[in-house]
């Protein structure tokens, strides 16, 4: 078995990122900690608290973000004010609330080298058309910049360039794991990636299962070109809902409590059969 840095890699995948904090918790409870964490999109957001607290209390925290109004805000705006906003501009939210939330949880000054451990975070870059590492300066704006889900909020801009959500490009970043020296990767995934995909039967179906297609091909390219002697594991959630693949799931927060609960066990139960 592997032994070398450990790298903690956190998916996108919205509010159904939930699940990490429960993976996360059931790492820490087996005594597994990060050498340094990727993060992309809301895996990001989660990374980014890790990796200035890479301990079991993190999780805590976590749980306790999750289920706050500010948590709620991020999306919380009004059908009508969504619907005005993007006759006006090119998405439906105020990047304002996340702003808020993550400077609130990580301090609106801190930087990559403030962190307790690295952090890597990515984005696409919309004026070069490629994928975006974050690796110094201010850790906000990177992580706003990684989660800048199109549609949902406003490219974030950088300097004088503009970025949007790093799920685009890079969902799950085993490969760039690699890249940074981690012989041991653990990854935290929404889900999707358990489910198998059907034909896109409604018109908002079709984007769902092209994103799908690219992420799942990249994820599986870059699983299959792993060097030797690098150790990958895909911790489970314990299971997704029906109406997770809705429109409007994003917006869900009811179900974080469950989801947080199904992916601690599942993922407890998985690395108990590990020789850590």
């Amino acid at each position: 078995m592997a032994r070398g840095p450990v790298a903690f890699v956190l998916g996108g995948g919205g509010v159904l990122g939930a699940v990490e904090v429960g993976m996360l918790r059931a790492l820490f409870r087996a005594g597994i900690r990060p050498d340094m964490v990727l993060g992309t999109s809301i895996g990001a957001v989660n990374g980014a608290l890790v990796a200035a607290d890479p301990s079991e209390a993190v999780t805590d925290r976590l749980v306790r973000l999750w289920a706050s109004p500010e948590a709620s805000e991020v999306y919380g705006d009004s059908v009508a004010r969504q619907l005005r906003r993007f006759a006006a501009r090119t998405h439906l939210h105020s990047p304002r609330p996340l702003r808020k939330l993550l400077e609130s949880e990580l301090g609106a000054e801190t930087t990559f080298a403030d962190l307790k451990i690295p952090f890597r975070c990515c984005a696409a870059n919309i004026e070069r058309a490629a994928e975006h590492w974050f690796v110094s300066g201010p850790v906000v704006p990177a992580v706003l910049a990684s989660a800048s889900v199109p549609g949902l909020l406003p490219p974030a801009r950088i300097g004088d360039q503009h970025y949007v959500d790093g799920g685009i490009v890079n969902s799950i970043p085993i490969g760039e794991a690699v890249t940074a020296g981690a012989s041991r990767i653990f990854v935290l995934q929404v889900g999707r990636i358990e489910r198998a995909l059907t034909p896109p039967r409604r018109p908002w179906e079709i984007a769902q299962v092209a994103f799908e297609i690219a992420r799942r091909h990249r994820f599986a390219r870059e699983m299959a070109a792993l060097p030797a002697g690098v150790e990958v594991h895909v911790l489970p959630t314990g299971g997704l809902e029906p109406r997770d693949d809705t429109p409007w799931a994003y917006r869900d927060m009811a179900a974080v409590g469950r989801r947080i609960s199904r992916a601690y066990a599942a993922s407890r139960h998985y690395l108990a059969n590990l020789d850590h």
